[in-house]
């Protein structure tokens, strides 16, 4: 390594690190990460402050190997062919019709409008089919990382959103196969190549060698994973696994075109991909693999996307850009196209008809790799087609995201938390479930400075508690929940059974967004998980008796103030409200000696509270002391 190259890296490093920085600005705005560091490399390179010279970016080029063989690891490690089961007939369709009619369409156009795009007015009609062809295949790739991310924020699941996924990760995986075909096949009619049963013959073998190869690359990191060392080496080989295979690669080019009268072209990419969907269905350790790619991904994207952006032309980027705008235009009418295809075809419910295609639009690391790969392989006109289809993605990126939130709104599949309301200055607490127990509570509750109300699914004879107020309701429906005032709830407490706990549960979590939903556990699992995603506090009655007595025989003194059996001691959270206390440390609060903080929990997180502890606005802070102090400290943290 000389100090020439060293330099380069370390500034091109520097670049990156920036790159990173600038991008989550970016986001801010709410525009995406790749963009962001597009923008990124594109200052830095030749185009305007010239900090990455064109000259250099071959030498960096081994940064792209990389990346590519990452991204097509990523690739294959979302298909895992059992989460597809269940929505099989519906992802064969709709895959069907997002690869073939937005393939075959989209090439056809282009093709035919070929006069109207600058650098192909000039190709001849075999290499103008070539790139109809390879722009039809890029448009087909998908962003498996965009969709998981929209899925995750909106707490996404149904028919719809299942078969949104399982396409996303099966035409990726596909897409890459019919590009290692496409891109073969299309090296061949530019570098004129004769066509016949010769060449079908090497193509075809060279792909099952691809397949071998892939195999054994599974092995080979499911050999790497199994050994008990350090994640961050593991992640390395893995790395350093994946730059081998395109370095072995373009060994087999080179021996094989000086002793053999054809050069063996192996696709690196198909070769990650199959090792990848090995280790994801076939060895124990897909978790981990995951998990590892997952960590070193984002390092990866920030390098590969930054240098894709310092190798672009701004002044190409700017006179293309209005036909990225139509192509754009044209992805989203085969895709549209396709969608309905699908669902026709599938018979799935006519609701998804014209909304089908919108999981479909962002485009991110596949779609950037293939381009890569083009213009590295075709420098007269490879340079002009990334710089279209960079074009296309960045706009893809812009709509692709709010168009899937809005379809998965409109298919009610979203399952994201309602807005927790604001505190009124009131302690309200909604009971489910007329019984002795709800009774009691409310009657503590009440001791306590609460507003308690039950709410019960019986009508009411005879109100002998007239101190509790108690109301009625039909049953359990968003219509029957209007009539309470659950807005300005600050605690619900389910003690039904344990289906109409959940139903409860349910539309709190929906419609009313109340930020402490606590339920008594009666015993069915198939429930009990369903409570565990909506996030409630669930109460097991056997497991708590059990564990009370375990904290009475280790804890005796703490317990009993806790279940306030000693009457002038008291346990309570209490949540920061006051602004002045806002960056104050706790030894600056000069709280009564006879209160302790035992703990501050901020965004879900429990820290460990010390003298130097900042508070923060929506802090909860957990009191211990007598009660008299306890609510003198309540009401200077909270008024």
């Amino acid at each position: 390594m000389n100090l020439d190259f060293l330099i380069l890296l370390i500034g091109f490093g520097m670049v990156a690190i920036a790159g990173n920085q600038i991008a989550k600005f970016f986001q801010k705005i709410k525009f995406p990460l790749v963009t962001g560091l597009i923008v990124t490399g594109i200052i830095a390179g030749t185009s305007l402050l010239n900090f990455i010279p064109s000259e250099t970016l071959p030498k960096l080029n081994f940064l792209n190997s990389i990346a590519l063989a990452i991204i097509a690891f990523s690739a294959g490690a979302e298909l895992y062919i059992k989460d597809l089961r269940s929505r099989i007939s519906s992802i064969k369709w709709m895959t069907i019709g997002q690869l073939f009619v937005t393939l075959i369409l989209s090439a056809w156009v282009i093709y035919f409008f070929a006069s109207k795009i600058p650098f192909m007015n000039s190709l001849d009609d075999k290499t103008k089919i070539v790139v109809s062809v390879l722009f039809g295949v890029i448009f087909v790739a998908r962003s498996p990382s965009s969709i998981i991310a929209v899925i995750n924020e909106l707490r996404a699941n149904g028919p719809f959103t299942k078969t949104a996924i399982g396409v996303t990760v099966v035409k990726d995986v596909l897409v890459i196969i019919l590009f290692s075909i496409c891109f073969t096949v299309s090296k061949s009619i530019v570098n004129g190549d004769q066509f016949g049963i010769t060449f079908l013959g090497f193509l075809f073998s060279e792909l099952i060698l691809s397949f071998i190869l892939g195999i054994l690359i599974g092995k080979l990191l499911n050999l790497i994973l199994s050994v008990e060392i350090f994640n961050l080496l593991k992640g390395g080989l893995i790395i350093l696994v994946g730059y081998s295979v395109y370095v072995f690669s373009f060994f087999v080019k080179e021996k094989t075109g000086e002793i053999l009268t054809h050069e063996i072209l192996l696709e690196p990419l198909l070769i990650c991909i199959i090792g990848s969907f090995y280790i994801t269905n076939y060895s124990k350790n897909r978790i981990e693999f995951i998990e590892l790619l997952h960590t070193i991904s984002p390092t990866i994207y920030v390098v590969f996307f930054t240098l894709i952006g310092a190798s672009l032309s701004f002044q190409t980027l700017i006179q293309v850009f209005w036909i990225a705008i139509a192509l754009f235009s044209l992805r989203i009418f085969t895709m549209f196209l396709g969608g309905i295809f699908g669902v026709l075809a599938s018979k799935d419910d006519k609701s998804y008809l014209f909304i089908s295609w919108m999981p479909y639009v962002s485009q991110a690391g596949v779609a950037l790799g293939l381009t890569t790969i083009i213009a590295s392989e075709f420098p007269t006109w490879g340079l002009e087609f990334q710089t279209i289809i960079i074009g296309i993605i960045v706009i893809n990126q812009l709509v692709g995201d709010p168009l899937f939130k809005w379809s998965i709104n409109f298919t009610n599949e979203s399952n994201l938390k309602h807005k927790t309301p604001d505190f009124d200055g009131i302690k309200d607490v909604m009971i489910f479930g007329l019984e002795s127990q709800s009774i009691a509570l409310a009657m503590n509750l009440k001791k306590g400075g609460w507003v308690p109300t039950i709410i019960s699914l019986e009508e009411l004879n005879d109100q002998k508690n007239t101190d509790l107020e108690i109301i009625s309701i039909k049953n359990i429906s968003p219509e029957s929940f209007e009539l309470l005032s659950l807005k300005k709830a600050d605690a619900i407490v389910c003690l039904l059974s344990d289906k109409q706990n959940y139903d409860v549960s349910k539309i709190i979590y929906d419609s009313y967004g109340t930020k402490d939903i606590i339920v008594r556990y009666n015993g069915e699992r198939e429930i009990y998980d369903k409570l565990v995603d909506l996030g409630v506090r669930i109460i097991d009655p056997s497991l708590a008796m059990i564990n009370l007595l375990d904290h009475f025989v280790r804890s005796p003194n703490a317990t009993s103030i806790l279940l306030g059996l000693y009457k002038n001691q008291e346990t309570v959270d209490v949540v920061i409200r006051n602004k002045d206390i806002h960056g104050m440390t706790l030894r600056d609060m000069r709280f009564p000696t006879d209160v302790i903080v035992l703990s501050v929990i901020r965004a879900g997180q429990v820290l460990i509270s010390h003298g130097f502890t900042r508070l923060r606005l929506g802090d909860t802070v957990t009191l211990v002391g007598t009660k008299k102090s306890v609510e003198n400290v309540r009401f200077k943290l909270e008024s």
